[in-house]
């Protein structure tokens, strides 16, 4: 008759039993911080469906820049990871042992937005030589543009597979209970404002030959470092904005005096005196290490990912989020708080909004403040925001999400992960996305910005491109300094 005969295998196997091949295995080298590991393990399990490998856990960096001890298995419930996307991929916790002895992977790397086809010809001849493979330098190494069952599966790993230990967890809906037991709604605010940054930015913050002797020490410690010019950084937006700028633009948005504000930083450079100026704009400023106990925090305090991890869930539960920069940490929340409802995530418009801050002495807060509304407009995380396929794909997941519509959908039913928190109903209805199975994928041709992530480091350093297969330590350590 020509029809397909469908076997008992077909009729009863998952997805991941019926296309992994046997004795492939693939692993990737981690470095960073939790926030780019996420991205890397979502990207990572995306490339063994390609490649129809069984995938090993990852071992995160012990001897990155960070210096963060932490195993996948103290950060991530390794357990969840494994059974949620049992259906879609198979994942063991380490490789076989053959004749007593591990498998010694075969190493290699592959180029930045590599897709299913660069996939298959770079790395799928591997497995005829070893039967394990091991991508290194694994940042951002698959493409932004991929069918759209691989992109709804970064989706299920990203926002669903992964989730937090249960440390972790409660630790982080203890933070967040504590900041809404001090009124209705609070804003968050990740603060990138490390002497590290401010160096490796190029920019002048107003500090004096003081701050220029002590960032330039700083800026020797890269011999790759360019060296830029302060104003043109700033006249093109690529200087994070000062913590005074930042609560200059939320009142000049229309936020209260009396709004609670927790800040997710590290140690801000000048200390107690750059922060002032936003605690007289804002009094009520509260860090994780202000409404907790050393004690509470002692599980957490020596593990920089454990620690970004606690701010990480704050900042995602938090009425409104708002960072001082552009970074990995804001593309990666503005992505998710998009996914789960389109909760207020304001990123400043830089280049328009330093012309402002410079000029603002000689206009009204009136004039000053109608400005700041008209330039942010695209920057304050409305569900229109972002065009299909603009931007990375952790920061737009259109493939995954859609604007309401008449034809029958299926709403999100998956449990949300990271943290406990579920997104809040929009009181309008209004702006209600839904995950639609049967949504084709954007067309391609009508993206024409560059695929794939350009790097924090590039971007600060005059877009100037990594070699894709350098190993100098200088751009590693840049690198993992602007992974959050």
């Amino acid at each position: 008759t020509g029809s397909k005969i469908i076997s008992d295998r077909n009729l009863w196997s998952t997805k991941a039993q019926s296309i992994t091949r046997p004795n492939r295995y693939l692993l990737i080298a981690t470095s960073g911080v939790y926030v780019i590991e996420g991205i890397k393990i979502t990207d990572a399990v995306v490339a063994a469906r390609i490649l129809n490998a069984t995938l090993v856990v990852p071992k995160l960096d012990k001897k990155s820049f960070w210096k963060d001890a932490s195993t996948f298995q103290e950060i991530f419930d390794v357990d969840w990871f494994i059974s949620s996307l049992s259906k879609d991929v198979k994942i063991i916790r380490e490789l076989p042992h053959k004749g007593g002895k591990k498998w010694s992977p075969y190493s290699t790397r592959v180029p930045r937005k590599c897709n299913e086809r660069c996939y298959h010809i770079r790395v799928l001849p591997l497995f005829s030589k070893r039967r394990a493979v091991q991508l290194s330098k694994f940042d951002y190494r698959l493409s932004n543009k991929l069918d759209t069952d691989f992109q709804k599966l970064r989706c299920r790993v990203n926002y669903h597979a992964l989730k937090f230990t249960d440390p972790i967890v409660k630790m982080g809906q203890t933070l967040v209970n504590r900041m809404r037991n001090m009124g209705k709604h609070f804003v968050a605010l990740h603060l990138r404002f490390e002497p590290d940054m401010l160096a490796f930015s190029g920019c002048y913050y107003g500090g004096g030959e003081k701050e220029i002797k002590e960032l330039n020490k700083i800026r020797k410690r890269w011999k790759t470092l360019h060296i830029s010019d302060p104003e043109k950084e700033r006249r093109q937006g690529r200087c994070p904005l000062t913590p005074e700028e930042v609560g200059l633009m939320l009142r000049a948005l229309g936020y209260e005096k009396d709004t609670n504000i927790y800040v997710a930083s590290g140690d801000v450079y000048g200390g107690n005196e750059t922060l002032n100026p936003l605690r007289a704009l804002f009094p009520n400023i509260y860090s994780k290490e202000s409404i907790a106990t050393e004690q509470e925090l002692e599980p957490f305090s020596s593990f920089s990912s454990r620690m970004a991890a606690l701010d990480f869930m704050v900042c995602d539960e938090s009425d409104v989020f708002v960072t001082n920069n552009n970074g990995n940490m804001a593309k990666i929340l503005a992505g998710r708080r998009r996914y789960f409802g389109h909760k207020p995530t304001i990123r400043p418009n830089a280049k328009k909004l330093a012309h402002l801050f410079i000029d603002r002495k000689n206009m009204t807060w009136e004039e000053f403040s109608s400005q700041v509304r008209v330039h942010q407009i695209g920057f304050m995380g409305e569900p229109n925001e972002a065009r299909p396929g603009r931007g990375e794909f952790h920061e737009n997941p259109t493939s995954c999400i859609c604007e309401k519509t008449n034809h029958k959908s299926k709403t999100v039913s998956l449990p949300r992960k990271m943290g406990n928190g579920l997104p809040e109903a929009d009181e309008t209805g209004n702006d209600e996305y839904i995950i639609d199975n049967n949504q084709e994928s954007y067309n391609q041709n009508e993206d024409e910005d560059e695929d794939g992530m350009v790097s924090d480091l590039q971007y600060l350093l005059n877009d100037t491109m990594v070699n894709d297969f350098s190993t100098g330590s200088d751009e590693n350590e840049l690198e993992d300094l602007l992974s959050d």
